[in-house]
């Protein structure tokens, strides 16, 4: 069997499905190495769901093809989003790839590679509890994706036309996977979805969601449950009331896009800046300690000086805990695609670094709150740095990858039998991160 390298480009829900494709491999004999240039096959999994990662994956691609010619016999496969898109085109621009797939066989590249023949599949791969997965993320942490695809009609997105409506998985399901996990160690769990929060609507189930997150709080040995992607407009009582719960972190991941009405009718969203900040204004009264993350798309077609300064003061206003900025590119076969383009990418860029360098004040001010307090804390790695031992955690307010650090300077030598949760005196706030000592319990 050849030694395989995978090389996962994009978001969490690709990585879950990269653990699938490992575990299905390794189930059928392949080893593996991290790195390529000991590899027989590198597998690309590529995001295609704005430009910028569709040039991303093009520039690992072309790498890619250079290091087949090094070494006669290697083999590339390239998967994911982008070759659902696009798979014709990139199917043309680089005919050296040997495999092709797009995101229906995440489960089953062996065959593809093996040339076996098997049934298509008309939907997105869609995992279960059954499905062999490898988990990638660390000792203690995992994501569990719940669904796949998106029903939304958001203007300027892909995402339906690459993945397909919204698929829930089922709630036994979910559960029984959850307690494998937390069965291996796994003590966090992030919920991942393109709307958690529109979770069950398709299967019928109503509050999807808050059901779910009743069946996982009795889970023995998970002490952490994260909710990623939800959607603001579905944010209910009854979630909220879900949310005080001490096990479900008051971690509330709410792509809010823009603030200016004219701007969201355009892209086909409804929540303005004023109805955002009340609902914001909500969850903050309702849920304890509740932290807010955010997304932002600037120089969308239309957006003027007067709808730039709208989104500005909403960030200023509404304070966010954590905040990205994408800029607007246009998507073949988006609605959003049809309309003119009125906003330069040099002055999009510019607007992103503005709304950047006011989140960056708003973060310092936040991080500095921390400096005095104690706080438990989710010790992922230890490394040695020049004789001492330093930790890299997260707090209940900082999401896996997508938020800052709690590093942890001179710990013990605990011999490779790191604890899962530590109690941490902070000392210092850095923009993004916070840095403190052990207290010895």
């Amino acid at each position: 069997m050849p030694v395989v390298s995978l090389i996962t480009l994009g978001c969490a829900k690709n990585l879950v499905d990269s653990e699938v494709v490992l575990a299905s491999l390794h189930q059928r004999g392949y080893e593996f190495t991290a790195d390529p240039k000991k590899a027989d096959l590198v597998i690309i999994n590529t995001c295609g769901f704005i430009a910028p990662a569709r040039d991303e994956a093009e520039q690992v691609i072309s790498e890619f093809v250079d290091w087949k010619k090094n070494k006669p016999g290697r083999q590339l496969m390239v998967v994911g989003c982008y070759v659902e898109r696009f798979g014709d085109y990139l199917k043309v621009k680089f005919p050296q790839v040997d495999y092709w797939a797009g995101v229906r066989d995440f489960d089953r590249l062996w065959a593809i590679l093996e040339k076996q023949e098997f049934p298509g599949r008309e939907k997105t791969f869609l995992l279960d509890h059954l499905t062999p997965r490898a988990i990638s993320t660390g000792r203690n942490w995992a994501y569990v994706k719940i669904s796949e695809g998106c029903s939304h009609a958001c203007r300027f997105c892909s995402i339906p036309l690459i993945k397909g409506p919204y698929q829930s998985r089922s709630l036994s399901s979910i559960v029984q996977e959850v307690e494998n996990l937390a069965s291996l160690g796994i003590k966090e769990i992030n919920l991942i979805s393109h709307d958690t929060t529109y979770f069950g609507r398709d299967r019928k189930v109503k509050a999807g969601l808050v059901k779910l997150l009743e069946k996982l709080l009795p889970v023995k040995g998970l002490r952490w449950i994260r909710i990623l992607y939800g959607y603001p407009e579905e944010i209910t009582d009854e979630l909220l009331e879900i949310m005080k719960e001490e096990k479900i972190c008051p971690y509330f991941d709410l792509p809010f896009q823009h603030a200016s009405k004219k701007i969201l009718k355009l892209m086909g969203r409804s929540l303005d800046g004023p109805r955002a900040l009340k609902l914001i204004e909500k969850i903050r009264q309702r849920v304890p300690g509740a932290v807010i993350r955010t997304s932002l798309i600037v120089g969308f077609p239309g957006e003027g000086i007067k709808e730039f300064k709208e989104l500005k003061d909403f960030v200023k206003n509404a304070q966010f805990t954590h905040l990205g900025v994408f800029t607007y590119s246009p998507e073949t076969g988006t609605a959003a695609a049809s309309l003119k383009e009125t906003v330069t990418q040099a002055e999009k860029e510019k607007r992103q670094q503005e709304i950047m360098l006011l989140q960056k004040e708003i973060s310092r001010k936040f991080y500095r709150s921390f400096v005095g307090s104690e706080l438990e804390v989710l010790l992922e790695e230890v490394e040695e740095k020049e004789g001492k031992r330093i930790g890299r955690a997260r707090a209940r307010f900082q999401a896996p990858e997508v938020d800052g650090l709690v590093l942890v300077d001179d710990l013990p030598d605990y011999k490779n039998q790191w604890p899962d949760f530590i109690r941490v005196k902070i000392k210092k706030a850095l923009t993004y991160d916070l840095r403190g000592r052990l207290i010895n319990d």
